[in-house]
């Protein structure tokens, strides 16, 4: 579950655990923190690593919002063809979802089509394809 506020925008290394952990996008992405409106802000990797990649921020980071935000966003692939992924949305509030829906994957045109979203959501859905992309074409090599 990555933090509602993070805009992943290129790929962190695995350098940084003995053991990757399972991530919310997939790998670990760097990025920029858009928790306050109108600013942006590039926290140090450690945050990115531990508290933007991986959500219930709260209490954790001292730029998160007040009480009524929400915590965390889930990505799932439920449907993958060599042509098209169905992916579901949970953003989470309180451990519970607050908004859902399904995007739309075209492979061929690398076009993502779902109901209106924020910028944050479609960057963070982004991230979690180009991750999930990188893992099938590796499971198909020899």
């Amino acid at each position: 579950m990555a933090c509602p506020f993070f805009v992943p925008s290129r790929r962190l290394d695995l350098n940084g655990w003995v053991r990757p952990p399972r991530l919310p996008l997939g790998d670990p992405w760097a990025g920029t923190c858009e928790a306050r409106a109108g600013e942006i802000f590039e926290p140090p990797e450690s945050q990115q690593r531990e508290v933007c990649n991986c959500g219930y921020a709260r209490g954790r980071c001292d730029r998160f919002p007040g009480i009524g935000a929400p915590d965390a966003v889930r990505f799932s692939v439920t449907h993958d063809t060599p042509a098209r992924l169905l992916v579901v949305y949970v953003v989470e509030k309180d451990h519970a979802p607050a908004e859902f829906g399904t995007l739309e994957y075209t492979v061929d045109s690398a076009s993502l089509n779902g109901p209106p979203m924020s910028n944050i959501l479609v960057q963070q859905a982004r991230a979690f394809l180009a991750s999930y992309l990188s893992r099938r074409a590796q499971r198909a090599s020899p």
